[in-house]
């Protein structure tokens, strides 16, 4: 599992908590994945996705502000890249998960956690020069 480094930090004290709160979430995600003695992990795997559908829009909108106070110039495309995000997020189906929660639950950690390393280090670092 994928954890929080300092090379993910873009210098913004918020934005790096909002990160940091992103990938706890996801650590607990994969803890449940791998917590053996619970068979049906159903009801966690909701639980976890519901915050992080929530957590991920608070984020998305408080970077999305921050982007246009500083008159980031690539803001729209930006946004674009989290609305798709979430529309990703949003189109989970939540009766395959009930068929097959462990190989589910690996699938959306795998592209979370891609893409959020991803994002940060290829698209959030871009927002505040070195």
């Amino acid at each position: 599992m994928i954890s929080w480094r300092e090379e993910f930090s873009i210098g913004v004290k918020e934005i790096d908590e909002q990160h940091m709160k992103l990938f706890e979430i996801a650590d607990r995600a994969y803890a449940l994945l791998k917590d053996e003695w619970r068979s049906d992990k159903y009801d966690g795997i909701v639980k976890i996705l519901e915050e992080l559908k929530e957590y991920t829009v608070y984020h998305f909108k408080f970077e999305e502000f921050y982007q246009m106070s500083i008159g980031y110039p690539k803001f729209l495309s930006h946004k674009i890249m989290h609305d798709d995000f979430i529309e990703k997020i949003n189109s989970i189906d939540l009766e395959r998960i009930d068929e097959s929660q462990s190989k589910y639950l690996l699938e959306i950690l795998d592209f979370v956690v891609k893409w959020i390393q991803e994002h940060i280090l290829g698209q959030d670092k871009k927002i505040v020069p070195a």
